[in-house]
């Protein structure tokens, strides 16, 4: 069984998505980044995310010394998985320096911002 399928994660992630989406807005639901949707995975099953971090799936951000982190799995798994209900996007990282997110009272610094790569982001089709 593939980490995929042990964990939900489809189910799971449309969740997040579904209960972040916003109010309904002319232009469709809210985005979220694979940072977001991994901290709010964690916040909900914190048992499933500490396995993951066991298997070497942690939250990461720049620094902190991971190969492999929950949002860089979700972004991947997402982006090649072209789900019928989750539409992908990207924020440029054209002039942007820095990008913080907060998880168990920590500040988490994304590990793309300047790295040249734009940040994925996802949202549930428009719709769905």
């Amino acid at each position: 069984m593939s980490l995929w399928e042990e964990f939900d994660f489809e189910a799971r992630i449309v969740e997040i998505l579904r209960d972040h989406a916003g109010r309904d807005h002319h232009m469709g639901p809210a985005f979220l980044s694979p940072y977001q949707i991994a901290i709010e995975f964690a916040r909900r099953h914190p048992l499933d995310y500490q396995r993951l971090e066991q298997q070497g799936f942690s939250m990461g951000g720049e620094g902190a010394g991971a190969r492999n982190s929950l949002p860089q799995y979700i972004g991947k798994e997402l982006s090649s998985r072209r789900l019928a209900t989750i539409e992908g996007g990207f924020l440029s990282s054209c002039h942007m320096e820095d990008l913080f997110l907060s998880f168990e009272g920590q500040r988490i610094q994304s590990s793309l911002t300047r790295s040249g790569f734009d940040l994925s982001l996802f949202r549930v089709r428009p719709g769905q």
